[in-house]
């Protein structure tokens, strides 16, 4: 079955994690190239199962465009993955720096457990009648390489606010891993209210830890949440110095980080908006309709909107446009997984 294939695929990237930290750490250039071969070689599992889920849509469906495996969440998180990983390899080959591939490697691994610790249906099914479309491949495609973009542009924008930062009293530092504590809290919060929640289509987050109706449980969440953005504090000036060490420097991760955007943003307008508002009109008679995801998908090309043209008519640099594409990614985010985990809409056959 091609999800037994992907799930490889998830392992050797988590394998790939270490090897990269090893090689940051020893500085070998054996090492290096066996970590890059690693994710070399969870890429081309993850592409062996994607071909295979192809065929399996294919013989169900019977259309050569209409089996693209890209029309359900487990789909779509696993097409997110490749594309993030096939990203971050280009920019490890055209840089020749690898320490973002701690971070990369370590993403790509936990999404694609998490498909099966969060209970997402790998079964192949029969698409609904609003799936039926040619533009399906355009809007979804173009949509999912533009979120991997914006993945990408994420890490180095907040690497950047902490490598960027000049203490740990400064107002942008304290922001910057406030966020990232705040994130990984939030993350693992969700998986939990999914976890013990009867029904996943009525989850509230942070219902089963800041929301609990028990005290103690509550309380305990609130210390975590702290414990997680003092955490993130305490160890933001050793990850700075590591990546100093390894010349990964401020000015590298801004150009990053405006590249990724500036490469997503015109893909996301075409193939998330317009060719989502013509696919809008074929299934549903109607260009636009305010459904959630079309509104989150508003706002998250608003913010992006504001980082390039705080980039190019503003002429901002340095940490505020960081934390601008920082901001936009966990917009995105929501846009993403939020909308169809905790929100009704026309976009529901995207949830669990």
């Amino acid at each position: 079955m091609s999800y037994q294939v992907i799930a490889i695929a998830g392992f050797i990237y988590i394998i790939a994690m270490p090897i990269y930290v090893v090689h940051l750490i020893t500085k070998s250039k054996k090492v290096g190239y066996l970590a890059t071969a690693s994710f070399l070689l969870g890429l081309l599992i993850h592409l062996i199962g994607f071909v295979q889920r192809y065929k399996e849509m294919y013989a169900i469906n019977q259309s050569l465009l209409h089996s693209i495996p890209i029309t359900n969440l487990y789909e779509s998180i696993v097409f997110f993955v490749l594309c993030l990983v096939g990203g971050y390899l280009f920019i490890e080959w055209k840089y020749k720096k690898k320490a973002l591939g701690v971070f990369v490697s370590t993403l790509a691994g936990i999404i694609i457990s998490l498909t099966d610790l969060l209970g997402v249906t790998k079964e192949v099914q029969p698409l609904v009648p609003a799936l039926k479309s040619n533009w399906l491949l355009a809007h979804v495609t173009l949509s999912f390489i533009s979120y991997a973009a914006f993945a990408v542009g994420f890490i180095t924008a907040a690497l950047h606010i902490v490598v960027a930062s000049e203490s740990k009293k400064s107002f942008k530092y304290i922001l910057s891993t406030f966020l990232l504590g705040f994130m990984l809290f939030t993350f693992i919060s969700v998986i939990i209210d999914i976890l013990y929640s009867s029904n996943p289509k009525t989850v509230r987050i942070f219902q089963s830890t800041l929301g609990n109706s028990s005290a103690v449980v509550s309380t305990i969440s609130w210390i975590a949440l702290l414990s997680f953005i003092l955490g993130f504090w305490y160890i933001g000036d050793k990850i700075k110095n590591l990546l100093t060490t390894l010349r990964i420097d401020s000015d590298f991760l801004e150009e990053i980080t405006y590249k990724m955007i500036a490469f997503g943003f015109p893909i996301f307008t075409i193939g998330g908006l317009v060719f989502g508002a013509i696919w809008a009109e074929q299934a549903w008679g109607r260009y636009w309709g305010w459904d959630p995801k079309e509104t989150w998908s508003l706002i998250t090309w608003f913010v992006y909107a504001f980082y390039l043209h705080s980039k190019f008519i503003r002429g901002w640099r340095g940490t505020k446009t960081s934390i601008i594409a920082v901001l936009g990614f966990l917009v995105t985010l929501f846009t993403y997984l939020g909308v169809n985990l905790f929100l009704s809409g026309l976009h529901s056959y995207g949830s669990m």
